[in-house]
């Protein structure tokens, strides 16, 4: 979605080591290669027992919050089913193992010979739940980027489907290969290959949003699907990290996305909502906006009540509170920086899939008051572009991220950014600025 490159941040907040508690089965694969076996063999053993687990049902592949596959610090996903019921995590991101059209845990842990991830599923799957695997996410290199056709990226996410013995598959379309139309074609149609070759294969779409639904480029990203004729099981949009305050602006969101579903699609105001997801970012953005429990919750009431497809966050691993709490105004890929008891965020989409909202948490005052304004605004300085024209706001820059209210002068004009945008010249066909007139 319109997210900046602050730190390392929502589905770029990714840590390369392995969590300890798994160190066992990384020693594992190093016997076992020393004695002539490889670790790919040991990991395909391991989820080979595991991949004839039967499909949940939907309502869980839609409830299912995003897990960061790699991170040092991720929670036991075993103790969080125990501890709220959930069944099922969406594992992310599958990427280009470097240029290659081969897939890879973000991009550094070839599915091939995966020693990590594997032993994670297998725990979700004897504990009675399932996965989603999602491919894509903010930044990185994305096959549909290098692999030079639909059916050349199908192949290699074939190999994930097959390695795992996947029942439900997520395509995550966000910077920077939604700005790719031929990138997007490529995932669209790898989908949609998926889709017929994988009978009963669940698939979702999630791309970035705005304020009023999906931005410029996730309209071209629907038309696309259109021209195709594809429909996946849902579209779900990510209404945080663009100017956004509090669960009403989602629900806002939300039905501007719907109208845009209908208007492409010729569906039914309910035909889609029953097409349309919600994927949340929980306590504190990106940017530095705050949701809260009161917020999950405002946005599932209005999800069951128009029947929304998909409820979903990032992250679980980032359900945990901070300590200090606000974490020094500071977003975390490993808690949410709001006053919280563990769990407390993936509860709401256990309600999701149970069709009934969780007993309310108690939100104590936050620490510090949450405001929209991201604490990373870019703050270029160098002279205005205009040629005696008297632009006094400061002059657009490119290779910079602006979020929306940034205010910039370009050729004799002052512009304000409508969205998140990085390296969008004002006035450029993703509409990203508002011209407001010679200054």
């Amino acid at each position: 979605m319109d997210q900046p490159p602050l730190g390392p941040p929502r589905y770029r907040m990714l840590l390369w080591a392995r969590r300890r508690w798994r160190l066992a089965t990384a020693a594992l694969a190093a016997v076992l290669l020393a004695g002539g076996a490889t670790a790919a063999v040991a990991a395909s053993a391991q989820v080979g027992q595991a991949s004839s687990v039967a499909a949940l049902s939907a309502n869980w592949y839609e409830s299912a919050p995003y897990y960061s596959t790699l991170d040092s610090d991720a929670p036991d996903l075993g103790q969080v089913m125990a501890a709220t019921g959930q069944k099922a995590f969406d594992m992310a991101f599958i990427l280009a193992d470097g240029s290659s059209c081969t897939p890879a845990w973000d991009g550094t842990d070839p599915v091939s010979s995966d020693t990590q991830v594997a032993s994670v599923i297998s725990e979700v799957r004897s504990d009675g739940g399932d996965v989603i695997v999602s491919a894509g996410g903010y930044n990185g290199t994305k096959l549909g980027q290098v692999c030079g056709s639909a059916s050349a990226t199908a192949a290699a996410y074939q190999q994930v489907i097959t390695a795992y013995g996947l029942h439900a598959f997520d395509f995550d379309l966000e910077e920077p290969e939604i700005e790719n139309s031929s990138a997007i074609a490529n995932e669209l149609g790898a989908a949609q290959i998926l889709q017929q070759e994988d009978p009963g294969l669940f698939i979702s779409i999630t791309m970035p949003s705005t304020t009023t639904g999906a931005n410029y480029f996730g309209g071209l990203l629907l038309d696309e699907a259109k021209s195709l004729g594809f429909t996946p099981n849902d579209y779900t949009i990510m209404p945080f990290d663009g100017g956004f305050s509090g669960g009403s602006s989602q629900v806002t969101a939300l039905q501007d996305f719907n109208a845009q579903l209908m208007s492409t699609f010729g569906w039914s105001s309910a035909q889609a909502y029953a097409h349309e997801g919600f994927s949340g970012m929980n306590g504190r953005t990106d940017t530095g906006e705050y949701f809260y429990q009161s917020d999950f919750q405002t946005v599932l009431s209005f999800a069951e009540s128009v029947g929304l497809s998909r409820y979903t966050f990032w992250s679980v691993n980032r359900d945990r509170e901070c300590n200090p709490v606000d974490n020094n105004d500071v977003t975390s890929s490993e808690c949410s920086s709001v006053a919280q008891n563990s769990w407390d965020f993936t509860a709401y989409t256990v309600a999701f899939a149970n069709s009934t909202s969780p007993s309310p948490t108690p939100t104590p005052t936050p620490t510090p008051t949450p405001t929209a304004t991201p604490t990373a605004t870019p703050t270029p300085t160098p002279s205005p572009t205009s040629t005696g024209s008297g632009c006094t706001a400061a002059a657009w820059v490119n290779n910079t991220a602006y979020v929306s209210g940034d205010v910039v002068s370009y050729s004799g004009d002052q512009w304000t950014a409508s969205q998140w945008n990085y390296d969008e010249v004002p006035g450029g066909p993703s509409g990203a600025w508002n011209n407001d007139g010679p200054c």
